[in-house]
């Protein structure tokens, strides 16, 4: 998980700008005088599960990630995938 440190007078200028990238998965360190005080962390959502979600897991026919994305892939940078390549993963997967 990526971990970036901030000054309360930074955080309080660029408070949205903080929080999105917690929503993208990263951590934000907040210093005081270069001592840290607090940190804000996104909030997991895999131990969230509604109903529905959680009676497809037991099915099987849901499974859970084993890690979050990387931020960079609600960025627009991850890696593109052809279509054949991610057909043929798929299928493999469902042959499991």
């Amino acid at each position: 998980m990526v971990e970036r440190s901030v000054s309360i007078a930074e955080l309080k200028n660029k408070l949205s700008a903080y929080l999105g990238r917690v929503r993208e998965g990263e951590e934000i360190l907040i210093r005081d005088r270069q001592r840290p005080i607090a940190k804000i962390i996104p909030l997991a959502t895999s131990g969230d599960l509604g109903a529905e979600e959680a009676a497809l897991v037991a099915e099987g026919k849901l499974r859970l990630a084993d890690q979050p994305l990387s931020p960079s892939f609600f960025r627009g940078t991850a890696p593109r995938v052809k279509r054949t390549q991610l057909l043929k993963a798929l299928d493999a997967e469902r042959e499991d």
